[in-house]
């Protein structure tokens, strides 16, 4: 399971946040082997004279939340992070100066999901990747 917020200013990620995020869930489903039908995606806006970032950022400053069960191995994090630097540089114009990833992996007993506990649900994924 993954639950993922997306943070920017306004004026720059609404305008792209069809693209955006089917980059961002092409990147998930090649690095940890995710579903198609997986997509949770929570675009969170900001006003421009709400959000403050260091000098060396630019207005396209996104941060990336994703919080998932926790088993994906170090290489499947760090293979996700290097697909989702290049692809957004190359496809949205998000420099990797632009770009900030973090991952909150908790143990599945730790959701509640469609009337169940995390640990109880049959999963069309796997999570150790």
């Amino acid at each position: 399971m993954g639950q993922i917020k997306i943070f920017g200013i306004k004026e720059e990620l609404h305008p792209i946040r069809e693209k955006l995020s089917a980059t961002l869930h092409e990147c998930v489903m090649e690095a940890f082997q995710y579903p198609k039908d997986k997509k949770a995606h929570r675009f969170i806006y900001i006003d421009d004279d709400s959000y403050f970032y260091f000098e060396t950022r630019t207005r396209k400053h996104t941060i990336i939340e994703i919080n998932l069960f926790e088993g994906r191995s170090i290489e499947a994090k760090k293979k996700l992070y290097q697909l989702l630097f290049s692809r957004f540089d190359a496809e949205l114009g998000i420099s990797n100066m632009d770009l900030e990833i973090t991952l909150f992996e908790s143990p599945k007993h730790n959701w509640g999901i469609r009337g169940k506990s995390g640990d109880e649900l049959d999963l069309n994924y796997k999570v150790d990747v």
